[in-house]
């Protein structure tokens, strides 16, 4: 059987990657999973400065998942570069880094950083971070937002780059068309949906950003359409994500039109899922007499 996949000329052993935001970067999960297996390691949102993120609380749970607003707290790109590449340098994975920003230049200032790592193999840009010079409105929720960001890091960047897509979008082709047409390299989707919950005991805001991104179980219909919609809209490859918690959801993305899956939500749950996965691809592809995984990609009829 071959598991091997690739996206924007970099191989992956197996299509089964972390989620950014839910993994730490690496280091956290080493002790649970054995990150050798997994076809990537995709970091949580690196910037060009320390971020302290939102103030708490910043965690929910709800019904089927759970409301985030950590604000991307993140010790900056020095420290990553000084901590956590040499880390996951040791296992035979790939690395993948999420970047977040403020500003366009923001964001190309931790690219070009990344560019001197050759360890890092491709980067992953996080455009549901508030975009500063735009009243706030994220890069992702407007196409020419988006396809100007995507411009321009691809004229900095060295390694080929994912633009991670916001599913709060009234029609998610059009980013995704804009993505492309700006040179994305490829596509991960989809980001948290924006959601709120209220305590009616002491008639506050759950999470003191008042709304948080949604994930776990409950968003995999909204994920699967949305990556499905995607594959019959654009050419490069789909790394799709959103309440993945088995191999037999893992599949459903695949059949819908992905390449690669990412699981978030799920690692606070139960932290061997990647691993779980990784093995019920394997066996599924036993059961079915599946040869290539690529088999598999995009052949839902």
């Amino acid at each position: 059987m071959n598991t091997r996949v690739t996206i924007a000329g970099v191989d992956f052993k197996n299509p089964v990657m972390t989620a950014s935001g839910t993994f730490g970067s690496g280091m956290e999960y080493s002790e649970f999973v054995d990150l050798d297996k997994l076809g990537a390691v995709v970091t949580k949102g690196v910037a060009n400065v320390p971020w302290p993120g939102n103030p708490t609380p910043r965690v929910a749970e709800v019904y089927g998942g759970m409301l985030n607003a950590i604000g991307l707290q993140n010790p900056g790109i020095d420290v990553f570069l000084e901590r956590d590449i040499p880390f996951l340098k040791q296992y035979d994975t790939r690395i993948i880094v999420n970047v977040c920003g403020k500003t366009v230049e923001d964001y190309v200032d931790v690219v070009e950083r990344l560019g001197e790592e050759p360890a890092v193999s491709m980067l992953e840009i996080n455009v549901s971070c508030p975009n500063v010079k735009e009243g706030a409105i994220a890069f992702g929720q407007k196409a020419d937002a988006l396809y100007h960001i995507t411009q321009e890091i691809k004229k900095h960047a060295r390694q080929p780059i994912i633009m991670k897509l916001s599913p709060n979008v009234t029609d998610i082709t059009e980013m995704a068309r804009a993505a492309e047409a700006a040179g994305a390299d490829a596509l991960s989707l989809i980001n948290t949906i924006t959601g709120m919950k209220i305590d009616i005991h002491k008639r506050q805001f759950a999470i003191a950003n008042k709304t948080g991104g949604m994930s776990g179980p409950a968003i995999k219909p909204i994920a699967v359409r949305m990556v499905y919609q995607t594959a019959q809209a654009v050419k490069i490859p789909i790394i799709g994500m959103g309440g993945i918690a088995s191999a037999e959801d893992a599949i459903e993305f695949l059949l819908a039109g992905a390449t690669a899956v990412s699981i978030g939500a799920m690692n606070f749950i139960n932290p061997y899922t990647t691993e779980e996965v990784v093995e019920g691809i394997e066996d599924y592809m036993r059961r079915y007499g599946v040869e290539d995984v690529r088999e598999l990609i995009g052949a839902v009829r």
